[in-house]
């Protein structure tokens, strides 16, 4: 069963840009070939660390976007932790999240259509009153 998965991993700051894309083919590479489907692979820069990991004080982070099984996200996790150039590494589950996101935005929705309808009632029902006020003063 494939569940989507974010995976957030900082590489070493003195990694070249060739060596960066080279890491991140990789990466891709491991989950694809394991029957998972990369959604997105974003670069989001060089950014300092809130505290030092192994001796380096900022590094290059990259985030994933994937919907896996378990067995290709835990092997994609192996590979994270024995790569040097890969200092730190997060993977959160996501559909869950998602999941309960839809469910709020369809609650939301489903209360914000009965508002709209009583929003546009209203106008209506005021000029039924002024259309009978009308009339009325006119016989």
């Amino acid at each position: 069963m494939n569940r989507t998965y974010e995976v957030m991993y900082i590489v070493r700051p003195d990694t070249t840009e060739e060596d960066l894309d080279k890491l991140i083919e990789g990466f891709n590479t491991v989950v694809t070939s394991g029957g998972g489907e990369v959604a997105s692979a974003e670069k989001m820069g060089r950014r300092r660390l809130a505290y030092t990991v192994r001796k380096f004080n900022d590094g290059q982070y990259i985030l994933m976007t994937i919907s896996a099984d378990g067995k290709v996200v835990a092997e994609l996790e192996r590979r994270l932790r024995v790569t040097e150039q890969v200092i730190k590494f997060i993977t959160v589950r996501t559909d869950e999240e998602n999941k309960r996101l839809a469910k709020v935005k369809a609650h939301r929705d489903a209360h914000k259509k009965v508002s709209d309808m009583q929003a546009a009632a209203a106008p209506e029902q005021a000029d039924a009153a002024e259309t009978e006020a009308a009339a009325t003063s006119v016989a």
